[in-house]
């Protein structure tokens, strides 16, 4: 019997940062809403780079655009997070230059 849209995306706490997730997988809703939306990648792009069904990335998409909101909202704490990290890597690694030189 084949598995309904509502089977093919699940949420484990401990998993993924409990993130919504293709079934069975540890790629997020997230990260397929960033290689389609953000850089372009087709459907069948997605699905043959990283074996998924096209009944999977399509499932990941449809529950992108029901819960669109909260799923961006997470990819912008995500980008936030990437970028204090750089900042913070970055002064991190002008202190430890300055005291070399010193």
């Amino acid at each position: 019997m084949p598995m309904s849209l509502d089977q093919r995306i699940e949420q484990t706490e401990g998993i993924c940062g409990g993130k919504p997730r293709v079934a069975g997988h540890r790629i997020t809703v997230q990260d397929i809403v960033v290689w389609h939306e953000r850089m372009g990648w087709s459907v069948d792009e997605i699905a043959s780079e990283y074996d998924l069904s096209l009944a999977d990335v399509y499932a990941a998409l449809a529950y992108y655009f029901s819960n669109r909101a909260r799923i961006d909202r997470s990819i912008e704490e995500s980008r936030a997070f990437v970028e204090e990290m750089k900042e913070e890597m970055s002064s991190t690694g002008t202190e430890r230059l300055g005291e070399e030189r010193g």
